[in-house]
């Protein structure tokens, strides 16, 4: 009885990780899907402009391009799913041959032992052979050869029975990858389905804007107005941050010269050495001040860069990437240019904002009435524009998605909700879609 309770466990715990890294894979797969999914399916409602003044068709384009980028990008992560599902199929498909050929060695020995032993495995035969022996020795070498062959035909049955689980085992897993493949592929066709009917209602808005060209290009200059004044007021603050770190690494840099020269012998050489040093130094500093971090600085812009393509979305809410970094043309207008210093990201009215990453609130400024807030990360500083309140101030130390604030919503467009977030190494402008975790 233990002998087939041991056998059964062996077989279980061969079993067991059947399939486990296949299933597991798989599961993956649906996970990131379901994900992705689900964000399209809650960005579909931020799609709800009715208006149709330009500035709210302008909106609600950019909302529109937004999203069928998001599900261009859903399209994509479905293919190469289906790829690696491919790619899965047949790996099981190859071990599955593999373990059938096995299966058909084993069932042959297996007959063949049992032939074999049909032929000579009565009880009187099996005496005979052992009595027969012309010494004590050779009849012990019989003996244990009958009893090695008896226990070596008992494996032999168990191993067979054990690879034919496997096999039906490997079966089960190879209609669930073959079974995933299928739903994968009926939700790419849907969602192929979807981005066409999008790219029809996007030419469609198009159309309606160029109609309107003049005072499309109007709602443009003075979107371009509203945001050369916050770049101009965000670049301000950066300057300002960066001269004050300079004179804080100024005052680091001339108390440890004090405490140097106190404790060091009094050189000619070493002070003319010092002089110069401070000479070029203080020459540097006056042309253009760079950001000079401490220790704690150095390593917290370290630990940022780390993270670089992991930073949390700056929003709480589902949202939509609205307007991207950089210049480019409005999708399918002629001669209607945009310059985003950062990205808009659209979300949901009551979203807040909140910051990437460990730092320190270093500035907040009030602009046509709404609020703004740099958070300073090392060298990098952070930017939260377009808030209706704050919950933090100049000073505070915040924390990775910590809230700062309530973003805008516009009740008079559709309560449309839209932060504006800029990111910046000391005066470099940044791409925020290659650092956040879009």
């Amino acid at each position: 009885m233990k002998r087939v309770l041991s056998f059964w466990l062996l077989v279980l715990m061969v079993l067991a990780p059947l399939g486990a890294q296949t299933n597991s894979r798989i599961k993956q797969l649906q996970s990131r899907q379901g994900q992705l999914k689900k964000q399209i399916e809650e960005t579909q409602t931020l799609l709800n402009t009715t208006k149709k003044d330009v500035g709210s068709q302008l909106n609600n384009l950019n909302a529109l391009s937004g999203q069928i980028a998001e599900r261009r990008k859903y399209i994509d992560t479905l293919s190469n799913d289906v790829a690696q599902i491919d790619a899965e199929m047949s790996s099981v498909e190859k071990q599955l041959v593999g373990m059938q050929e096995d299966v058909l060695v084993k069932k042959d020995n297996y007959i063949a032992s049992l032939r074999y032993l049909q032929r000579h495995g009565s009880i009187q035969q099996r005496l005979m052979f052992i009595f027969s022996a012309d010494n004590l020795s050779q009849l012990l070498r019989r003996l244990r050869y009958v009893r090695e062959y008896a226990i070596f035909q008992q494996r032999q049955g168990e191993e067979l029975m054990e690879r034919q689980m496997q096999v039906a085992a490997k079966r089960a897993e190879l209609e669930e990858v073959r079974d995933s493949k299928t739903e994968v592929l009926q939700l790419l066709e849907t969602e192929r389905e979807q981005l066409v009917k999008q790219e029809q209602d996007q030419r469609s808005l198009v159309k309606e804007l160029q109609k309107k060209q003049r005072g499309l290009q109007d709602e443009i200059n003075r979107k371009r107005k509203e945001a050369n004044q916050l770049n101009a007021q965000i670049d301000k603050l950066v300057a300002a941050e960066i001269e004050k770190a300079a004179k804080e690494a100024a005052a680091r840099e001339a108390a440890a010269k004090k405490t140097q020269e106190a404790k060091a012998s009094a050189s000619k050489t070493a002070k003319t050495t010092s002089y110069k040093n401070a000479t070029s130094k203080a020459t540097t500093s006056k042309s253009e001040p760079t950001y000079t971090a401490n220790n704690s600085e150095t390593a917290l812009s370290s630990s940022f860069e780390q993270n670089r393509g992991k930073l949390p979305v700056p929003i709480t809410t589902s949202y939509i990437v609205v307007s991207r970094f950089g210049q480019y043309n409005v999708e399918g207008m002629k001669n209607v240019t945009l310059d985003n210093k950062g990205i808009d990201i659209q979300g949901k009215p009551g979203a807040k904002a909140r910051s990437v990453f460990n730092g320190k609130v270093a500035a907040i400024f009030e602009l046509n009435g709404l609020f703004n807030v740099l958070v300073r990360h090392g060298q990098y500083i952070s930017v939260y524009c377009n808030l209706t309140s704050t919950s933090v101030k100049q000073g505070d130390d915040v924390t990775t998605r910590q809230e700062l604030g309530t973003v805008f919503t516009d009740t008079a467009n559709d309560n449309r909700t839209v932060l504006h977030f800029q990111l910046r190494k000391e005066r470099d402008k940044l791409n925020p879609e290659r650092w956040l975790k879009l």
